[in-house]
């Protein structure tokens, strides 16, 4: 009954599709909710039969018809998280916009075709703005709402050289181009709130969809009998038509001719009634014809009805039929794309893979900044200001690693520390950088002596240490794979000896070590035999002169056709074949590869080059060159070269890095 009581009111309308699953439903009631998200109508109505034709079906069977949730705007689906919902009751799925990479001129540009299920355009579009006014995505220049009656169509127009799918990944983590749908597939059943896995969900819905067929069944049944007891008394009047116009006109009133009728022709009020009122028309014999047609169809119908009452076989057939009908009037294609993408993202999938300038000053000041900040120079140039240091801080690190990388630090304490290259702060090319104790657990004393960037620690090579007294160590790089935000010990260290350079190698490589004054030796490196972290090493070169100390490692492969480019404190350099430098045993005086002079200064790196590469010199004083390494000119051992680098008198080389020219 109503809220009077005046009245009776349907509890469940007999639905021909489970409108929980193909519109979906939310709500919130005091301390339940409820999340159901909409689904295809063909792909619900083919599970729906499948489970029909086998009751004990498996979730796994149902999926293959209903692979997942489809939404009306669109857009991409995890495979992720459905099975797990739909077995559950409870589950999130990520949805994303369905984004599409074209080119504008020479600009990439990001084009959203389908939105999200919930997500307002204008809120999005307003989003993306937000996160460009705020810096935090900085290669959109261009951001236009393109839609019409055509359909949705918001395009981001990216700067040349851009990398859209980092720009993606960005959008996709901070603005509703990805967002969570939660499953919780709450109902009542039986009265009562219940959160229902998928298989209970649509057998609720079937057993309900019976019921209703079989209600539906015995309601017509019994209205095509009431009508087939009129149409046999309407039959048996126009079998006696003569006798029954002669009763009725006998009868003093209809209720004397009703129970005439009655008596006469054994008939029930019904029928005495329908003949009463029959009209004179029916009396024809076209009419008589049309009732004994009417009442063949509906035995048929009556027959029909009991079968399908009397056969639950045939009533679940009559429950698919009704289904299939609806499928086929209504019906549609798939419109949310399921497949398999990364719902969450870690650092890389948003920040280009670029290569990165990394400069340690002598007080421990780290940063970094794109490589392209440096143009070209001719060789000789003045140089770019490189970074701002205070008078008694000088750069003695320059390094080109690329944003991906891990990047190693080895203390002077001999332990080694990882961080990720993009987890330095990138900076202007002037700016002076953060302390490396803010980013590693240093001790007081504790400051970084050098610097290596490997593209993981899992492979099969070698780390060679070289020391500034002439020591050499070379470890298998997979010790070092457990390394964690505490450190590890690398190499044991001497009194007053500091590390100068870590390399990459393989056991077949040759190793050079070069001191500042000039003094090289070149050996091969299995003669260091490899041993633990925990180690100091053997000697590599022994010194010439006194106070010597060896500033550059360099590794090179057997017969390998390269030079090595010297540069000196004063800015000179030149380039000399890697074959002028005998292969020699370790622990010797070497040979000269840097005549030292007053003018040119004593020699601050030796580098390993093939020609196409650009020079990338920084001095003490924050000054910063790019040179081709072309443009620097061949010479012997025994020689200086020319000027690289236009120093001030009070200032100098402090180091040097040869890096891929740019295309």
């Amino acid at each position: 009954p109503n809220y009077d009581g005046s009245l009776k009111e349907p509890e469940v309308l007999p639905a021909a599709i489970p409108n929980l699953l193909v519109n979906g439903a939310s709500g919130i009631a005091v301390g339940m909710a409820t999340s159901l998200p909409p689904h295809n109508l063909k792909e619900v109505v083919d599970a729906l039969v499948a489970m029909i034709d086998n009751p004990g079906i498996t979730l796994e069977e149902v999926m293959r018809h209903l692979p997942g949730p489809d939404f009306p705007t669109g857009g991409r689906l995890s495979k992720r998280g459905i099975r797990e919902a739909y077995a559950t009751g409870r589950g999130s799925l990520k949805v994303r916009a369905k984004v599409r990479i074209e080119e504008k001129g020479q600009r990439p540009m990001l084009v959203v075709t389908e939105i999200p299920y919930q997500v307002n355009k204008a809120s999005l579009i307003a989003q993306i703005a937000a996160l460009v006014k705020a810096k935090k995505i900085e290669d959109i220049v261009a951001l236009r709402d393109e839609s019409d009656r055509q359909g949705l169509r918001i395009a981001i127009e990216l700067k040349r050289g851009a990398n859209p799918q980092v720009v993606l990944n960005q959008l996709y983590k901070h603005t509703a181009l990805q967002t969570s749908f939660t499953v919780n597939l709450l109902a009542i059943a039986h009265g009562e709130p219940k959160v229902l896995p998928l298989l209970e969900l649509m057998r609720h819905y079937l057993d309900h969809r019976k019921e209703v067929v079989r209600r539906r069944s015995l309601f017509e049944l019994k209205k095509a009998q009431e009508r087939a007891h009129v149409l046999e008394g309407l039959l048996i009047a126009l079998d006696h038509i003569d006798e029954v116009i002669a009763l009725i006109r006998a009868s003093e009133d209809a209720t004397q001719a009703r129970q005439g009728l009655m008596e006469r022709f054994g008939l029930s009020e019904v029928q005495a009634q329908a003949i009463l009122d029959m009209r004179l028309q029916r009396l024809v014999a076209l009419e008589r014809e049309k009732l004994l047609e009417e009442y063949r169809g509906l035995m048929e119908e009556i027959a029909r009805l009991k079968a399908i009452l009397e056969d639950e076989t045939r009533l679940w057939g009559e429950v698919k039929r009704d289904l299939l009908r609806v499928k086929e009037k209504y019906g549609d294609e798939r419109r949310t794309l399921i497949t398999e993408f990364e719902e969450s993202f870690n650092p890389e999938d948003l920040i280009e893979d670029e290569p990165m300038v990394i400069t340690l000053t002598a007080q421990g000041f780290l940063k970094r900044f794109p490589l392209e900040s440096y143009r070209a120079q001719g060789r000789g140039g003045k140089g770019l200001v490189a970074g701002k240091t205070k008078e008694e801080d000088q750069a003695t690190e320059v390094f080109v690693a690329d944003a991906h990388d891990d990047l190693l630090l080895f203390t002077n304490r001999g332990r080694v520390y990882r961080l990720k290259v993009y987890d330095l702060p990138e900076m202007g090319r002037q700016a002076r950088g953060v302390h490396v104790k803010t980013l590693l657990p240093l001790t007081e004393e504790e400051e970084v002596a050098a610097l290596l960037s490997v593209r993981g620690l899992d492979g099969e090579g070698y780390l060679v240490f070289a020391t500034e007294r002439g020591l050499v160590k070379r470890t298998a790089l997979r010790e070092y794979q457990n390394l964690g935000a505490a450190g590890l010990i690398a190499i044991r260290l001497q009194e007053g000896d500091r590390l100068i350079g870590v390399a990459l190698s393989d056991p077949e490589d040759e190793a050079l070590l070069a001191t500042q004054e000039g003094q090289a030796i070149r050996f091969p490196l299995e003669e260091v035999r490899a041993t633990g972290r925990d180690s100091q090493g053997v000697v590599g070169i022994r010194f010439k002169r006194p106070g010597d100390r060896v500033v550059s490692l360099v590794t090179v492969k057997p017969g390998e056709m390269v030079d090595l480019l010297s540069v000196s404190t004063r800015g000179y350099g030149k380039r000399t074949p890697l074959a002028e430098y005998p292969l020699q045993g370790r622990g010797g005086m070497g040979v000269i590869t840097y005549a030292v002079s007053m003018k040119v200064g004593r020699l601050a790196a030796l580098l390993k080059v093939r020609g196409t590469e650009d020079l990338l010199v920084l001095s003490k004083k924050g000054l910063a060159i790019r040179t081709p390494v072309a443009e620097i000119r061949q010479y012997s051992r025994a020689t200086a070269g020319v000027k690289v680098m236009n120093l001030p008198e009070d200032d100098e080389v402090a180091s040097a890095f040869a890096v891929e020219e740019e295309k």
